[in-house]
């Protein structure tokens, strides 16, 4: 029986990565490097970058491998839709750092409060 989640939407889209990354005979880098250059080409909004950032993360993809596919797929989608990318990408990246921020002032004040506490 499924759990209940905050984020049942964003659970299920990762869960549908992991099973792709299962099921899928690329390793998961060119897999996830795939996925990217899939969502540019379809002028995806942010927030599908949004759940490609962890496993992108966890693959070790650098900021230049990113590029390096939008450089690879700019003759064939357009300089529109490559721009459009890079900047959903980025979009998305920030929404990860601020979520990630604001997850760690939150442990910090929960920290100071136990320690401030009799």
């Amino acid at each position: 029986m499924a759990t209940r989640s905050d984020t049942p939407v964003l659970d299920t889209l990762a869960a549908m990565t992991v099973d792709s990354i299962e099921r899928c005979g690329l390793d998961e880098r060119t897999f996830i490097l795939t996925r990217l250059a899939a969502l540019a080409a379809m002028d995806a909004p942010a927030i599908s970058y949004l759940a490609q950032v962890d496993p992108a993360i966890k693959a070790d993809l650098t900021a230049e491998q990113l590029q390096d596919v939008l450089v690879a797929i700019a003759p064939v989608v357009g300089t529109a839709r490559v721009m459009s990318a890079a900047t959903h990408i980025t979009q998305a990246l920030g929404i990860t750092i601020a979520l990630a921020e604001a997850e760690a002032e939150t442990m910090a004040e929960t920290e100071a409060r136990s320690r401030n506490k009799p």
